[in-house]
């Protein structure tokens, strides 16, 4: 998985236009394009689960890169990453939006939302993004021009890395989330 043995500041751009693939038992295939992810960089990095150090929860963000790491928030959503940079150092992306291509309609404008209209839980947090019942093919690169950037989105108890310019999203695409004051500064 040499794509994600990366820098997630240089996966992230990449991996915007690619597609997030389900193969769902009941439901079939479902895929989306990926539209808006947010970069987690190490311990260092206070936004980020590693910042606190290695528990159960985020055992996954210290493992090989490729493999998708899904914890759950709030009691009540799944949140879908890819781990990226080498074994043993902890950072992922969070794909925070799609947009729906065939399977599924609507309800994918948030990292949550996309979750649980792709059926991605905690059972496939570890699980490699090449797999069978999940995986993200490489789609149509996205322009540098048509990539925006700004600060991640509910991460102010971080001080200054909430305001670090790691959310990624293509512009213009109706399917990026709506983040509330987030868009206030963008570069």
């Amino acid at each position: 998985m040499g794509f994600y043995n990366r820098d997630p500041l240089e996966v992230a751009p990449e991996l915007l236009g690619s597609l997030l693939v389900r193969r769902h038992p009941r439901r079939g295939e479902l895929c989306g394009r990926i539209v808006e992810v947010e970069a987690y960089r190490g311990p260092e990095d206070l936004a980020c689960h590693a910042s606190k150090g290695r528990t159960a929860r985020n055992a996954t963000l210290w493992g090989p890169p490729g493999h998708a790491y899904v914890y759950l928030i709030y009691g009540m959503y799944d949140m879908f990453n890819t781990v990226t940079w080498r074994d043993g150092y902890p950072s992922a992306l969070l794909v925070r939006a799609i947009e729906p291509l065939h399977g599924f309609e609507g309800g994918s404008d948030g990292p949550g939302k996309l979750s649980r209209i792709m059926e991605i839980d905690r059972r496939f947090d570890g699980a490699p993004l090449d797999g069978d019942a999940l995986f993200i093919a490489r789609g149509q690169r996205v322009p540098a021009d048509a990539i925006r950037t700004g600060p991640r989105v509910g991460v102010d108890y971080a001080g200054e890395w909430a305001s670090r310019p790691w959310r990624y999203w293509i512009a213009g695409n109706a399917w990026v989330s709506k983040a509330k004051g987030a868009r206030r500064r963008l570069r």
